[in-house]
């Protein structure tokens, strides 16, 4: 499949999903707590999801069976929700959630610590999201899709973390997973020019040692090589001929300040 630059119709369908996401994702974190099952959490993502009208992206997508990726500590991504496993004071806690609304996807992810957690973990959970917005100053029609992916790269290698190769965030839109693929590690090639109206997820995968990872018997689960910690911070964008929009970032993160809205597709 090509690489798709939406119509205004397919623009404003996907804003209101990633408005909608950023609904859930912020309300969803704050109600983690100590002692919830991973199954209770994607549960209560599921209904809020529905709620709005929307269907979960992930549910049955290519076998997935939840709603709500939950990874917790040294689990990277695709963590599968279990009644057996609570999450406790000072873990840190994954949350990958899609939405459909009318037909089109967003994507996005954050990792929240659970109670009092470590420095080091709130360093990195920290520094994941700010590799992110390292990469959204090159985000912009014109440049190109490799430029973003070695800012991210880059700003994480600078505090010593490992960079998850294996994974790569996507293009997206009436479907989950759609061309480019987005390294967040740099490239020896530019990759394609960006044009306005290209909606990208794009998903640094940041780890506390290693950048190596492994897969579980489930064959879903990513977890770190080395036990140690992992952070998620993943967000859909809209490219335009300036900042690009952030389509599923949270009010709580505009009113932090941590990104101001801007461009024109």
């Amino acid at each position: 499949m090509p690489v798709t630059v939406k119509s205004a119709r397919e623009i404003e369908l996907m804003r209101a999903a990633g408005k909608i996401l950023g609904k859930v994702h912020q309300d969803l974190g704050k109600s983690l707590k100590p002692g919830m099952t991973t199954l209770e959490i994607d549960r209560i993502g599921e209904e809020m999801i529905r709620s709005y009208g929307c269907i979960p992206s992930f549910k049955n997508y290519q076998g997935y069976p939840a709603s709500v990726c939950v990874s917790v500590n040294d689990e990277v991504v695709h963590g599968i929700p279990s009644a057996k496993h609570m999450i406790k004071e000072g873990d840190i806690v994954s949350l990958d959630i899609g939405v459909i609304y009318k037909g089109y996807h967003s994507d996005a992810a954050r990792t929240h610590g659970v109670g009092e957690i470590s420095k080091a973990a709130s360093q990195l959970i920290l520094h994941t999201r700010e590799s992110f917005f390292a990469g959204m100053r090159y985000a912009t029609a014109g440049n190109h899709l490799h430029q973003i992916s070695a800012a991210v790269g880059n700003y994480a290698a600078h505090y010593g973390y490992g960079v998850v190769r294996d994974l790569v965030g996507h293009g997206i839109g009436s479907h989950l997973h759609e061309e480019p693929e987005i390294p967040n590690y740099p490239k020896l090639t530019r990759g394609i020019r960006l044009r306005s109206g290209m909606t990208l997820a794009v998903e640094p995968m940041i780890n506390e040692g290693t950048a190596n990872v492994e897969w579980l018997d489930d064959d879903w689960t990513v977890v770190t090589q080395d036990g140690r910690l992992s952070a998620h911070y993943e967000n859909t964008i809209l490219i335009t001929k300036g900042k690009p929009e952030i389509l599923s970032i949270t009010e709580d993160e505009i009113a932090e300040g941590i990104w101001t809205p801007g461009g024109n597709v």
